[in-house]
């Protein structure tokens, strides 16, 4: 039993297509990132996941069908989207209680506590959801999200609005949700979030799934993409027989690209050579964003 399955889903809002025969399993405890430029079909896709839209082709959650077993399916699903929506007049705790009721969980004070906790939201337990920030919103969708801690979790875009510091230590608390054994799919802008803690990325774009593969595969598919070498020279000096390397130029910065260790030694010595002081240097290696612009335009 997959812990979600999407088989040849097709979801159209009048003429536009904005799903096109999605299909791919996910195994239980996986951590996988989906990631598409805005407008790809993620969100229309979660919505469909969370059986919030109609479409065609097939859905399982824990091996609950979205359609024919609704209530089971719920209760093994944890969305955060990236609306964020409240009753304005119940409190941070009362919201949780209440969302708990809404899956039919009770006596779990000491798992909302230890949820609050984690999303620094103790000092305002007794707020109403109204006074909150941005941020501390989108801190309460997370703990919502987790009230009837469901075995797969779905995180949309969730730090946007959140400072560095909290977006740390949430991303603490999921990893440590997924060492306990919850799949989780997430959407995010922050591609360095997802090279750090997903171990399988699906690409979608224009409705259609363009890559899916674990991260490592994915980078290796893509070891034909340069690593750069960024560097600043005193006075914006450079080499005549290098200019064909560079790729980007700005002041007395340059990026170069480079295919192997023997040519950074070849270039550096070059450099040494003729005399030009070198100010600053980076080795840069391709990136998952780089990856996913290349599958974007290939």
């Amino acid at each position: 039993m997959y812990a979600l399955e999407i088989n040849h889903v097709v979801k159209r809002y009048g003429s536009f297509t904005a799903l096109n025969d999605i299909n791919f399993k996910i195994e239980a405890g996986e951590f996988v990132g989906l990631l598409g430029v805005n407008g790809a079909g993620k969100t229309s896709l979660i919505s469909s996941i969370a059986g919030i839209n109609n479409f065609e082709g097939e859905i399982k959650v824990a091996g609950y069908n979205v359609i024919s077993e609704v209530v089971k399916s719920k209760q093994s699903l944890g969305v955060v989207p990236q609306e964020l929506a409240f009753d304005p007049f119940l409190t941070v705790y009362q919201a949780l209680k209440f969302q708990s009721g809404l899956y039919g969980v009770k006596n779990n004070k000491e798992w909302l506590f230890e949820v609050i906790e984690r999303m620094h939201l103790t000092d305002k337990i007794n707020s109403n959801t109204r006074t909150l920030s941005g941020g501390m919103k989108r801190r309460l969708m997370v703990a919502q999200a987790l009230v009837h801690k469901p075995p797969v979790i779905i995180l949309d875009e969730p730090t946007t609005g959140v400072d560095v510091e909290i977006r740390q230590s949430l991303w603490g608390f999921i990893a440590q949700l997924h060492k306990s054994g919850h799949t989780i799919l997430l959407t995010t802008h922050y591609l360095e979030e997802v090279e750090k803690l997903c171990n399988k990325i699906i690409m979608i774009d224009k409705g259609k799934i363009i890559s899916q593969s674990t991260k490592e595969n994915l980078i290796a598919e893509c070891s034909t993409l340069p690593t750069t070498l960024e560097i600043e020279t005193q006075d914006a000096k450079f080499i005549d027989s290098l200019e064909h390397l560079i790729l980007k130029k700005d002041g007395s910065s340059f990026t170069l690209k480079l295919e192997n260790n023997e040519q950074l030694l070849d270039i550096l010595n070059q450099f040494r050579d003729a005399g030009i002081i070198l100010e600053n240097i980076n080795i840069k290696k391709p990136s998952l964003e780089d990856i996913f612009i290349h599958f974007i335009h290939r």
